[in-house]
């Protein structure tokens, strides 16, 4: 089985692409604003742990879909490459257990697939012009962030 898609959009003025690649045995999800593959990490969980329930919706965004909870148990191993900075490995993290989170609660509504697959994220991310020297992501990172996820849903509706 290999299945792939791509989607390509402006978040937040830049040029994002996301690719969605289906193997036997992983699930291959690219991330990239630098027309690269970036960082490699690996998301994994067995498939004997629950995936958490939805969150309900914001009552704040009601027009806004809310993400599933990434599970404690999630693991993530870094494949290759690797971060500048303490804070965008942070964020790359927190990209791979939300993509392979996303991936894992939609191939679990699917009654195609028996097993949970491992999720291989890489993410090439352009550094913000102005980097944040705070430990909260910026309204630019965040901008990029809800545009990702809702290219890699969009990706997983298509599969």
């Amino acid at each position: 089985m290999l299945q792939s898609s791509a989607i390509a959009r402006e978040l937040d003025g830049v040029s994002t692409d996301v690719l969605l690649q289906l193997f036997a045995d992983r699930v291959v999800v690219l991330v990239t604003q630098l027309g690269k593959v970036g960082s490699l990490i690996e998301a994994s969980m067995p498939s004997t742990m629950p995936l958490l329930p939805p969150p309900p919706p914001d009552p704040m965004a009601p027009n806004e879909l809310p993400l599933p909870i990434p599970p404690p148990s999630l693991q993530l191993t870094p494949l290759l490459g690797g971060a500048p900075t303490e804070q965008i490995q942070t964020l790359h993290s927190l990209y791979a257990s939300q993509i392979a989170t996303l991936v894992w609660t939609l191939e679990e509504a699917s009654a195609f697939e028996a097993e949970r697959r491992p999720v291989v994220v890489g993410i090439a991310l352009a550094r913000a012009a102005q980097p944040s020297q705070s430990s909260e992501l910026s309204a630019h990172d965040r901008s990029i962030f809800r545009g990702v996820m809702g290219m890699v849903r969009e990706l997983l509706g298509k599969k």
